[in-house]
């Protein structure tokens, strides 16, 4: 008998988990996007022990037909691409079907969802195992609760740093999606306190202001450039408002918040000697660019991405950092 057998769903399941889910913060991250693309204008996040005990997302979004919960939750689903082409013009920030699965996987997962706003679905999940379905009721959209995550793989467990430092990760990326997506409210309450709220205005000075603050965001200056290709606009914060490492760069790409060192650095060289030592801007970077230029599916959490023009774009912000404020401060 040959040794090569195929893994049991569940194992394969909580292989790609920690991948995808490393942190309380990964599951805020793969679900407040998946409210997101469902074309969510209100985001309500509710967390417990900094998401140790509980993540709650509730959206007012699109919701999933009933037909769809149990499929969803299964590796590999998705209802964002069908084709090769699709997986190079991706304009969703989810698309490879791993999360939902995921999580289930290494968690008790409840469902509630609506597309009418009539009737519901709620759908309990442990491990990827679907232990309840039942009709219920709620307003058009979804709300996915997570518990006791890693549950069931608690050497997982290990490896998640204090409640402090996991809260900062949650609020971290809240801050991202927010700063990518003013257009959308965004709530976080954790333990009943609310921690970031924004007003999904459609004003990015203002989401940025509820972030940093009303003096820095007054105090930061716009830019916008553009050519056949992208678009490319934000706000940099003076020489003499900074911080003491280059993570307060944000780097938006077509609403994600991506990670990308030549960018970052770039903003960082239009700055020159204006800059302290040690000291690094705060910057807010949207850059639309068509989806075919862009090449997402190279990392599991869709944070590192290849630009097709990067040095292009990198020339281009060393520039506008250098106009966007004045010489003289």
């Amino acid at each position: 008998m040959g040794l090569i057998h195929q893994l049991p769903v569940e194992l394969s399941n909580q292989i790609a988990a920690g991948e995808v889910i490393e942190r309380p913060a990964s599951v805020v991250k793969e679900l407040v996007e998946n409210s997101i693309d469902a074309q969510a204008t209100q985001v309500l996040i509710t967390v417990k022990q900094s998401g140790i005990k509980s993540i709650e997302i509730n959206d007012n979004g699109v919701g999933i037909a009933a037909d769809d919960v149990e499929i969803a939750f299964q590796p590999h689903t998705t209802s964002k691409i069908s084709t090769d082409h699709d997986l190079f013009n991706v304009k969703t920030l989810g698309f490879r079907g791993e999360a939902l699965a995921s999580i289930a996987s290494v968690s008790r997962l409840t469902v509630v969802t609506s597309t009418d706003g009539k009737s519901a679905v709620r759908a309990e999940f442990a491990g990827n195992t679907l232990l309840n379905k039942e009709t219920h009721a709620r307003s058009i959209g979804t709300t996915i609760k997570v518990e006791d995550l890693f549950f069931n793989t608690p050497a997982r467990l290990k490896y998640v740093k204090s409640l402090h430092t996991e809260l900062n990760k949650i609020v971290d990326i809240v801050d991202r999606l927010a700063m990518g997506h003013p257009e959308i409210s965004f709530r976080l309450i954790h333990e009943g306190k609310d921690i970031v709220w924004t007003s999904g205005n459609s004003n990015l000075q203002q989401t940025i202001a509820g972030i940093y603050g009303r003096t820095i965001a007054s105090h930061m200056m716009e830019f916008e450039n553009s050519d056949e290709d992208y678009t490319i606009k934000g706000y940099f914060s003076k020489p003499d408002t900074t911080r003491s490492n280059r993570s307060y760069i944000s780097l938006i790409l077509n609403g994600r918040y991506i990670r990308n060192y030549q960018l970052a650095n770039a903003v960082i060289r239009g700055y020159g000697s204006k800059l302290m030592v040690g000291r690094f801007p705060i910057a807010v970077i949207d850059i639309g660019l068509d989806p075919s230029l862009v090449d997402i599916n190279v990392h599991p959490t869709k944070q590192e991405v290849r630009l097709t023009n990067e040095g292009h774009i990198a020339i281009l912000l060393v520039k506008e950092s250098k106009l966007s404020y004045p010489h003289k401060i």
